[in-house]
């Protein structure tokens, strides 16, 4: 990159602001194991949903039924539910966080990364809401924006940043939101990454599956690309 934050001086500024970023997020070391179970717990919720045809033919009335039911339903199971259900607020929070940017961040990168999430992650929500009505499953309700406590009900999923957390990053600017800001969104996005890889390996619907890869794709990148910001490489 070619701009402010890429040359030596300005890294050097932001790995030594994230000094004041990462004190919010030592205080949550211990909660590191925690949302892991937690994102286990998540993929726990799921089943492959194809239990107890084996004993019908075909032509069986039960074996039709079902068959019409999983078409109807988008041939899905609990973890997609799950995985769905999880996503939403995740997303909504990544989103709150890149929407803070653009006025307080003061490196270009940052600001077009916060695009980036943005513009990603907005039609996944919509994306995930319409398949949760199709199931006819809840959808997440969305909280207003400064609402940092209504957060609080997701805080075991993996990655899901604190009420304080919220409300500290709001408070920085420049370099120290920078830092901050890039620091938090790695651990967000390796949550988000964590819930991805669980709903391939156990969800149904193919749909959310594709998703679930494009979704752990594109973040695992996006951490790369926020690790060198920070000068990790």
């Amino acid at each position: 990159m070619t701009s402010d934050i890429r040359n030596t001086s300005e890294t050097s500024d932001i790995r030594n602001t994230s000094d004041t970023g990462i004190r919010t997020l030592a205080r949550r070391a211990a909660l590191v194991a925690v949302t892991a179970v937690a994102g286990l717990a998540l993929a726990a919720c799921g089943g492959d949903g194809d239990g107890g045809h084996g004993g019908h033919g075909a032509s069986s009335p039960s074996a039709a039924s079902s068959a019409s039911a999983d078409a109807t339903a988008g041939a899905h199971n609990a973890q997609d539910v799950a995985f769905a259900q999880g996503m939403i607020p995740h997303h909504r929070q990544a989103l709150e966080m890149a929407r803070l940017a653009p006025d307080r961040a003061g490196s270009a990168e940052v600001k077009d990364l916060a695009r980036r999430i943005e513009k990603a992650q907005d039609p996944e929500i919509r994306t995930m809401s319409g398949w949760l009505e199709t199931w006819g499953e809840d959808v997440p309700r969305e909280t207003p924006g400064a609402d940092h406590s209504a957060h609080s009900g997701h805080s075991g999923m993996p990655g899901m940043m604190s009420e304080e957390d919220m409300a500290e990053l709001e408070k920085a600017s420049g370099k120290a939101f920078d830092a901050m800001f890039l620091t938090m969104m790695i651990e967000h996005h390796e949550g988000a990454v964590e819930m991805a890889r669980t709903e391939k390996a156990e969800g149904r619907h193919g749909p959310a599956k594709k998703l679930a890869g494009a979704i752990a794709t594109a973040q695992t990148e996006e951490i790369a690309e926020m690790n060198k910001l920070l000068g990790k490489d």
